[in-house]
Order: C-alpha cells, then structure tokens, then sequence
C-alpha cells in the first residue's frame, strides 16, 4: 500500500509483511507451512480493517474522500458506464479540464453525464484544476443539461470537488453568477436529475451541479458548506483544528443522511472505494438505476414540484425558549 492515511498504517505494516513473506518464503519460517502463515497475515490485515473502519472519525472519513487512491468520475464511467462521448467547451470562453461530461450509456439507459474530475499527478492536477472548476465549467455543465432537457435525457452529476475555483480570473469571468444560473436551471429542467457526491463535496462547487431529484453519498464521501481547515481558520483561527471543525459541521454521509440532506448512503467495500473500484463502481450503478427507474414512473409535473419541495424543506431550525425569569 503505497499510500496510505495514518490510521491505515497497521494495515499498511501488515500488507508490507504479506508482500515480503511472498517474495522471500524462506526468510520466514517458523517450521509451519507457507499457505499456513499466509493465511495468518491475511486474517490480522481483514480484523485490523474491520476494527480501523467499524469506527471512523469524521476527520478520518474526510481523509478517506481526499485519499491519493480513491476514484474520480474518470474511473466510474469506464467501469459503471458505457459509451461515453465526451462534449468540449461552453462555446462561451472555454473548455474547463475540471468539469468532464457528455453522452452516455447506464445498462439500458441514454443519460447525460457530468462530473467534476480532479487529476492523478501534478501535470493533470494543473490541467484539472485540482478539481475546481472556473466559471465556463459551471456553462459548460449547464450547455449540456439543457441538451439533455432537448433529448430527453435524464441527467447523472457525479460530484468530487474542494469547490469552486475562487481566482481572480473566475471572479471576473463571475463565478458566483454562474453558480447562481446552474441552482436556478436545474430547479427547472423537467428531465430525471440524480447527483452523487463520490468524494469531495465542497460549497456552491458542487451544489452548481448538485441541485437533483434525488442526492446520493459514498459513505466515505463529505458535503459541506465549507472545507474543515476554511471553518476551523473563521472559528478558532487555526486550520489545525479541522477534525474538531468536521465533527462540528456534521457532514459525514450517515449525518447528512440523518439531517435529511441526501437521500442515500452507498455502502462502499471495507476500507474504502479505492480498495476495490470495481465493486464501489457496481454499488453506484446499481442505485442509479433503482432511483432512475422510480424517477421514471413520475410525470413531469410531479419530478419538478417534489424537487422544488426537497430543497424547500432543507434549513429548518427551532429556537429555543428562553427559560422563564425566576419570580
């Protein structure tokens, strides 16, 4: 395991041993066979995994959605989609490296897919932004859901970004209004929208493409109003604080869940997605295609009215009473 986060070092030390008493059996005996003491070292690597990941911090889960390893939108349209044909450009300004999206085939349905798409090295991450999109992202993301709202294509928004690119070059190209026009757009498009947030869900970044009929969640994934380090340099003026700012936001994916904000949490395989992409990738087409297929049965009408009433109901508070003044 070349990378690996600090909670997955035993893991890490253990799956080092396995690899060494493979290549070099005969440094390792101990009188007992080799299948024997392999299958030993397996067993410590499946209990110490289920007991480091029975039990995740909100932290920890936030590293695991950053993880060096863990799969982009790139990876689950090779392995969760079929006949992908990219679509280029805004024909605005630009095409934006950080937003990927186009035609594509779901088993037996035609979808529009649009994603967020950081890069594997430095020389992509500088090509994908890291992720973070630019204003003609965002136009490009809206020129092909009106597209699809032209064919009458149900719209898959896979979301994996820190946020919005906040440049200076972005800003005078408008970010924030070309935020603003994607909420506003996709409220309205009567086509079946479902967005999941794979990774990294991060501010208007990703709710520019995250306004759906339904919200899905890898279960290690984050959606948050701001990044923990953001909330931790406002709150206690130092970013090392981030694990007690992601404890306070509540924005795992068994929160969010429970505060109502996404609609599913897609188990993904002991020790996380990047451990298996193929069995993450099958989760994910699975539950696309239960939602799509339920989506399908409403009529226009109702999709666009039980949307509206989704994002209508997020924001409830109470406040509490003061207590009565002692007489």
């Amino acid at each position: 395991m070349k990378h690996h986060l600090d909670f997955e070092r035993p893991i890490a030390e253990l799956q080092r041993k396995l690899d060494e008493f493979k290549q070099h059996p005969e440094k390792h005996s101990l009188g007992i066979s080799m299948e024997t003491e392999i299958r030993q070292i397996e067993k410590k690597i499946e209990e110490e995994r289920k007991r480091i990941f029975s039990d995740l911090t909100p932290w920890q889960r936030v590293q695991l959605a950053r993880h060096a390893k863990r799969p982009y939108t790139l990876d689950y349209i090779k392995t969760a989609f079929a006949d992908f044909s990219e679509i280029h450009g805004d024909r605005l300004y630009g095409d934006d490296q950080a937003v990927v999206g186009g035609f594509a085939q779901l088993d037996s349905h035609r979808v529009m897919l649009i994603g967020t798409q950081k890069g594997r090295d430095t020389k992509e991450n500088i090509r994908r932004n890291f992720g973070s999109a630019h204003p003609e992202g965002y136009r490009k993301a809206l020129r092909l859901m009106r597209l699809a709202g032209k064919f009458n294509l149900p719209i898959i928004a896979l979301i994996d970004t820190a946020g919005a690119y906040p440049g200076i070059g972005a800003e005078e190209r408008h970010i924030a209004e070309a935020i603003a026009v994607n909420l506003r757009e996709m409220m309205l498009i009567d086509v079946p929208i479902i967005a999941t947030v794979i990774g990294e869900g991060g501010s208007g970044g990703a709710l520019g493409i995250g306004v759906a009929d339904r919200v899905l969640i890898l279960e290690n994934a984050y959606y948050s109003v701001i990044s923990p380090e953001g909330c931790a340099a406002i709150l206690w003026k130092d970013r090392t604080a981030a694990a007690r700012a992601a404890e306070a936001l509540k924005i795992t994916a068994k929160e969010l869940y429970e505060l109502g904000l996404v609609d599913e949490v897609i188990p993904e395989p002991l020790g996380g997605a990047h451990n298996d992409l193929a069995a993450t990738a099958s989760l994910l087409k699975s539950r696309l295609l239960h939602h799509l297929v339920q989506l399908k049965k409403l009529s226009e009408n109702e999709r666009l009215q039980q949307r509206y009433a989704k994002f209508r109901a997020f924001g409830h508070f109470q406040e509490k009473q003061p207590a009565p003044a002692n007489p």
